[in-house]
């Protein structure tokens, strides 16, 4: 087996974050449910974005947040996600590689345009989200790369991409290929309603060995098995998953292997203020960790301390450097 050049490759969904402050009657006017996320189609997202005022825009999307995570730890991190070659495509491509993360999937000439997420956050802190998932949703077998796969100590899949037929082989394809070369294949499974879609699936792909590491919180690991008992969810993830991590908000985190448990502590953290991207961040410094073979309480501490500092401020992405927040905190060297 040759020596992997990247750590991490996440693939998923390629969005472009689109934040704006806004008045609760600009809510009210668009017929929009505070603190909710509404799936909207291009005519509606152009409309919501002509509408807005004036925001940020920064490429987003679950596994994108993760591989930039990763990068900012100081490891090697790519991404396999689609967009159009459209303005916003640009956007986001220019933002996952100026964060450090390899990005060599071509856009898509037509077709619907990039992904965007429209979250209008108003005085309160909370955040409104319209997601339009345009070319993200698009991605097929063709745009996984044999040796980009090949070159990563672990292969990662967002499991909000499972929803299109065509991108769930890609999935498929991508595993197969990291098996075939002796890496490590993970999975998230991104949030109970997705878990509530593809149960029967999530689970054969655990049983199966398909999935060496499967990401979850306490309440995808409940939806998965269908009940309200942690305790009863965590004993069958233990017979069903190679390895687990369970993610537990205030009450820490959990790794889980061949029936034994590994437990730490939330991070501490002065005030929360937007857990967005809490998770993914959470995943980046669990898998920078063992990728590079440090021992699992170590890689559960380096993911409570990534969550911790993106749910300092607003956005799914770190605006310290992980790096150094790692090395103060003597979690690496």
């Amino acid at each position: 087996m040759s020596t992997a050049t990247l750590d991490v490759l996440t693939i998923g969904n390629a969005i472009v974050d689109v934040l704006s402050r806004a008045e609760e009657d600009f809510l009210l006017a668009q017929g929009m449910p505070k603190g909710s996320m509404t799936l909207i189609d291009e005519a509606r997202a152009e409309a919501v974005y002509q509408a807005m005022g004036p925001g940020i825009e920064i490429s987003g999307g679950s596994a994108a947040n993760t591989a930039a995570g990763v990068a900012s730890l100081g490891g090697r991190a790519g991404f396999v996600g689609l967009v159009r070659n459209d303005g916003l495509g640009g956007v986001f491509g220019h933002d996952i590689r100026a964060a450090g993360v390899a990005y060599e999937t071509q856009a898509a000439a037509d077709g619907p345009a990039t992904a965007r997420c429209l979250i209008l956050v108003t005085p309160d802190g909370e955040r409104t989200m319209n997601t339009y998932l345009g070319a993200a949703q698009n991605l097929t077998t063709a745009h996984i790369d044999r040796a980009f796969v090949e070159s990563a100590s672990i292969t990662y899949l967002e499991g909000y991409l499972w929803d299109p037929p065509p991108a769930k082989q890609a999935f498929l394809a991508a595993a197969e290929i990291a098996h075939n070369a002796g890496r490590q294949v993970a999975l998230t499974l991104s949030d109970a309603f997705c878990v509530s879609r593809y149960r029967a699936e999530f689970l054969d792909l655990l049983r199966k060995g398909v999935v060496d590491l499967v990401f979850a919180n306490e309440s995808e690991v409940k939806s998965l098995y269908e009940t309200a008992d942690f305790d009863a969810a965590l004993v069958q993830l233990r017979a069903d998953a190679k390895q687990a991590v369970v993610t537990r908000s205030e009450k820490g985190a959990l790794f889980t292997t061949d029936g034994a448990a590994v437990t730490v502590p939330a991070h501490p953290v002065a005030e929360v203020v937007d857990t967005t991207g809490a998770g993914d961040l959470f995943a980046a410094g669990f898998l920078f960790g063992h990728a590079r073979g440090v021992d699992p309480a170590t890689s559960l501490r380096l993911g409570a301390l990534a969550a911790a500092e993106v749910i300092s401020h607003i956005g799914a992405r770190p605006q310290k450097t992980l790096a150094d927040l790692a090395k103060e905190a003597g979690f690496i060297t």
